[in-house]
């Protein structure tokens, strides 16, 4: 599966043209001061039949209903919103690694070091 992260802001600039029926897209939005670029980001893949798979908060029918599905999550503090956000993400990958087989418990490429002093 192909991914990318992407700001809202940004996604005019070219990846935009890869959204169709078949691109699945994971879109924040939370209600906070990029509610507003992150809105119109789902309105513009949405326009291009797109399937957008929405994070958002709880009671945000506007978001819920231009979604193909979405995740809720509690209303909380600004400073919080970001961190209860990524455990869906990080949730979505470890069930998308499982699915295609990969020891999620052994990644390929890490480098460890050890510090000593």
């Amino acid at each position: 599966m192909h991914s990318e992260g992407i700001l809202s802001g940004e996604l005019k600039h070219g990846p935009l043209a890869l959204v169709d029926e078949n691109m699945p897209c994971v879109i924040v939005v939370l209600k906070d001061n990029t509610y507003t670029k992150c809105h119109n980001a789902l309105q513009q893949v949405k326009a291009r039949q797109g399937r957008p798979i929405t994070i958002c908060e709880e009671g945000d029918d506007d978001v819920m209903s231009m979604s193909y599905r979405s995740i809720s999550l509690p209303s909380t503090v600004d400073c919080l919103k970001n961190i209860l956000a990524v455990i869906p993400l990080q949730l979505l990958s470890f069930h998308l690694a499982t699915l295609k087989g990969l020891d999620v418990d052994c990644p390929r490429n890490l480098a460890k070091s050890v510090t000593t002093e």
